[in-house]
Parts: C-alpha cells; sequence; structure tokens
C-alpha cells in the first residue's frame, strides 16, 4: 500500500523568540527534508506550521498520510477534534487563528492520520527534524512570522 509519512518538527529559542522548523517527506522510499527560519515566532507556530508546509508539499491526492510530531498541541488538537470545534466557534479566543485556518484548508484535501512521538527520544526521524528547525532558527537570512507579527500588533493595538 502506497503511503506517505511526514515527520515534523518545529522549534524557538525563547517564547518569542528566533524560530524554525524541520520536516521529512517520506515517500516510496525517497526522502525530501525541509526546514526554514524565523526571526520572531513562538514554538507552538513552529510545530504547526511544520505540519501545514509538510501537507502543502504533497501533489497526488489518494495516499494515505501519516504525520508524525512531537507536538501535543498540534497532535492532540487534530485527534481530540478541539481545532473543529474552534472553527465551528470562529477560533473565538484561540492562537495560532491564521496557522489553523491554513492547515485546516489542506488538511481537507487528504487523508490524514496524525500520530505522536516522544520528542528527544532517540527516534531518528523527529532527531532529524529538530537538528533541521534548531539549525533554521540560527541562520542569519530569517524570514518574518508575518502572522505571529500581525496578532501581536492587533493585541497591542486595542483601540482600533
Amino acid at each position: 500500500m502506497e503511503l506517505i509519512n511526514i515527520y515534523t518538527d518545529g522549534s524557538s529559542i525563547g517564547t518569542p523568540g528566533r524560530g524554525g522548523y524541520g520536516l521529512i517527506l517520506e515517500y516510496k522510499g525517497k526522502t525530501k527534508e525541509f526546514s526554514e527560519g524565523f526571526k520572531l515566532t513562538t514554538n507552538n507556530r513552529m510545530e504547526l506550521l511544520s505540519v501545514i508546509i509538510g501537507l502543502e508539499k504533497i501533489t497526488k491526492s489518494g495516499i494515505p498520510i501519516i504525520v508524525y510530531s512531537d507536538s501535543k498541541y498540534v497532535v492532540d488538537a487534530v485527534n481530540k477534534r478541539w481545532v473543529f470545534d474552534w472553527e465551528k466557534k470562529g477560533f473565538n479566543k484561540k492562537k495560532n487563528i491564521d496557522l489553523w485556518k491554513r492547515f485546516l484548508k489542506i488538511y481537507k484535501k487528504y487523508n490524514v492520520q496524525f500520530k505522536w512521538i516522544k520528542g528527544h527520544s532517540g527516534h531518528a526521524q523527529n532527531e532529524r527534524c529538530d537538528a533541521l528547525a534548531v539549525s533554521a532558527s540560527s541562520m542569519s537570512n530569517l524570514k518574518e512570522d508575518k502572522g505571529y507579527e500581525k496578532n501581536q500588533s492587533n493585541q497591542n493595538n486595542l483601540f482600533n
């Protein structure tokens, strides 16, 4: 049976702070790695973004996908169906709304299963994703996490 495995991890040095994500796609014995770093973000945003980017890299539908993540925030939100309740309630008082909306848009296109794995426990792909995320966060040409910065700006401007 065909299967796509996506291994993900996010990192943030400080909360908020410099951050990054790392992910590995495995399909038919081939492996691809991706990572990217950001100037100011949070760990939860990077954990979620790694999943989103992984799913956005998929170009063929109809193949089951398993996402492996050490983020209880992400895995529980999906497996316990919290994110679908948040969506129904307009994400009222939830963080990372921009990313959750982006996630749901791509998630609904595929047959995705989520599996939680313990971080920093010697799982080869998780350790590699962590290394990719940490390395990406220490690069010199970091991108802006516009969703995070926009959200912070909106919270600081309570009297718009």
